[in-house]
């Protein structure tokens, strides 16, 4: 029973696991669960910016904060990270899928017309996005069910819902990836496909975002806006509330949904 707020929302003694946690959007989410408690296991590269922030969370809060290095792309680094935390952690409370295989400009195959796009970034992509979510909530599917009100959430994305509007795209660097789409898109279903298979016991939500806002082209930015009801770009600050709401005890009830955060984009 709660008394009021505030109880539903602290996670003071439990544990949530974020991948892709250096990143724009993992640092931000891995700030804000530590701000209501929870204790923090983060996985990503090793780097200095991951380094950086695992000092920025020490200094703002008390939270016990665990980290390891892995390359996601990699089956047998997924396999020894899952060793390790099993070796560590008896109970899990929350899975965060937020790494992503968003490729870059220069990567061969990726950011090209879609006659040009490889097989081999295609498989990348797919790995990163749709095959180690897979993994994790697999593999740690047995010390999850032994926490309390345990939950996972995966990061979709709007292009796991709708199809490009390529207007937006005329006269910029910026390309829509179909291998992007089609493993948000499969992220998406295996949320639902997850929801049912492990219920009663484990929560599986989504958070798909918008278009962030990210030193993009000042015409693709008004373009964009131009779609979204709210009329403009997300912010990472924006997708905190639901991160919270699915990570929290104040969404007991919701399982195999998906929150679109993205200014109304989807409406019309």
């Amino acid at each position: 029973m709660y008394s009021n707020i505030d109880d539903l929302i602290s996670s003071k003694e439990r544990k949530v696991l974020i991948t892709g946690a250096a990143g724009n959007l993992g640092r931000l989410i891995s700030k804000t669960l530590a701000s209501i408690g929870y204790e923090l296991i983060l996985v990503d590269f090793e780097s200095e910016e991951f380094y950086k922030l695992i000092e920025e969370i020490k200094s703002q809060s008390e939270v016990e904060i665990e980290y390891f290095f892995c390359d996601l792309e990699i089956e047998s680094e997924r396999d020894q990270l899952i060793l390790n935390i099993k070796r560590k952690y008896s109970e899990i409370n929350c899975l965060i899928n937020n790494a992503a295989f968003v490729g870059t400009r220069n990567l061969d195959g990726w950011n090209v017309p879609f006659e040009e796009q490889s097989i081999k970034t295609w498989r990348r992509c797919f790995e990163v996005n749709l095959t180690t979510p897979f993994h994790l909530s697999q593999s740690l599917t047995p010390i999850m069910s032994k926490a309390k009100n345990p939950t996972i959430i995966n990061v979709g994305s709007i292009y796991g819902h709708y199809a490009p509007d390529w207007n937006l795209y005329e006269g910029t660097e910026i390309n829509n990836i179909a291998a992007y789409a089609g493993s948000k898109g499969g992220l998406i279903q295996m949320t639902k496909w997850l929801s049912t298979t492990l219920a009663p016991k484990i929560r599986v939500n989504a958070i798909s975002p918008g278009g962030i806002l990210r030193n993009q082209s000042k015409d693709f930015i008004v373009k964009y806006s131009s779609k979204v009801p709210l009329q403009r770009m997300a912010k990472e600050q924006d997708l905190m509330g639901a991160f919270i709401f699915l990570a929290t005890d104040m969404s007991l009830y919701i399982t195999g949904q998906t929150i679109k955060v993205d200014g109304g984009w989807g409406i019309s």
